[in-house]
């Protein structure tokens, strides 16, 4: 058993709750599991792993979740890694292009994978962008999450966590 910290930096919900399934299909296999907001987390020392996720602006990632990743940075590259980003929604054909900048970062990084999801068009947008993109998005492109793929790539984690609970042994 491992104990796995799950960060998220979520506008408006919907990476939080992609960050909350990944954090529940990781309990179910038997790991210890933290599912905290990016800027609540104050250090590392105490996990084996950690799964790390930001919405994605703009093609770029949430600033809580890039600072995290930059004063963490050390303590990273010590222990098994994932990436996820949620974005692209509000159309039929999503492009799933990962953010060049956290590209760069999962590799500095040896991030064991970095993923995008689909998102999920503001349930109260916010400003000018957000209400044209939910008016111009169909009811059935408002929400592009695929649960079953975000179970499954969590699920996928599972074995190489349980080979011990020291960091080193998965590396």
């Amino acid at each position: 058993m491992s104990n796995v910290l799950v960060a998220y930096a979520s506008k408006h919900g919907a990476t939080e709750e992609i960050a909350e399934a990944i954090a529940d299909e990781l309990r179910r296999a038997g790991h210890s599991v933290d599912c905290v907001s990016a800027e609540r987390v104050t250090g590392l020392a105490s996990y084996d792993a950690a799964v790390i996720g930001s919405a994605v602006y703009m093609a770029r990632w949430r600033p809580e979740a890039r600072r995290l990743l930059k004063r963490a940075a050390k303590e990273l590259t010590g222990r098994p890694l994932w990436l996820f980003s949620s974005g692209p929604c509000g159309q039929a054909e999503p492009s799933y292009a990962s953010p060049p900048g956290i590209e760069k970062r999962a590799r500095r990084l040896g991030a064991r994978e970095h993923v995008v999801f689909g998102g999920r068009v503001p349930l109260e947008p916010a400003n000018f962008v957000e209400r044209s993109i939910a008016k111009k998005s169909a009811p059935e492109h408002r929400d592009l999450r695929d649960w079953d793929r975000i179970r499954g790539w969590a699920a996928s984690m599972a074995p190489e966590l349980s080979g011990s609970g020291d960091p080193a042994a998965t590396r």
